[in-house]
């Protein structure tokens, strides 16, 4: 375990994987939260916009598995890769507060989602203090 808390390269293949998970959970939005009926409740705009937001988180995401994945050595060891790694780091910090918030605490999966959420924080924060060194 030590070994694997300690490796940047291992932690940025997890990191590539967390991203993925949530390439595929956004993908199911529209099935999940039954978007085609619902959103059609809301303005056009509105109703656009929630759509091409979750088509940007998406993208997101995926910039965030391709980076991680195959920019590992420039993440590690630049000024630009230490800066993108505490971007991920503050993108799922701040999406944690946001959870938060909105949803408060009382629910489970709002829980389980708030869990995977700082898991990204706390996983790019680590990553970013290894790099340091």
């Amino acid at each position: 375990m030590k070994e694997l808390i300690n490796n940047s390269e291992k932690l940025l293949l997890i990191g590539t994987i967390f991203h993925l998970a949530f390439v595929v959970f956004h993908l199911l939005f529209w099935k999940l939260f039954d978007w085609v009926h619902d959103l059609k409740k809301l303005s056009y705009i509105n109703k656009s916009v929630m759509q091409i937001l979750n088509l940007r988180l998406i993208f997101v995401f995926l910039i965030f598995s391709y980076i991680s994945f195959f920019n590992t050595d420039e993440l590690l060891n630049t000024k630009l890769g230490l800066t993108m790694t505490a971007a991920m780091a503050l993108f799922w910090g701040f999406r944690s507060i946001e959870q938060i918030v909105y949803f408060g605490v009382k629910n489970f999966s709002s829980n389980l989602l708030l869990a995977f959420f700082i898991f990204g924080s706390v996983l790019y924060a680590w990553i970013f203090c290894l790099s340091l060194n």
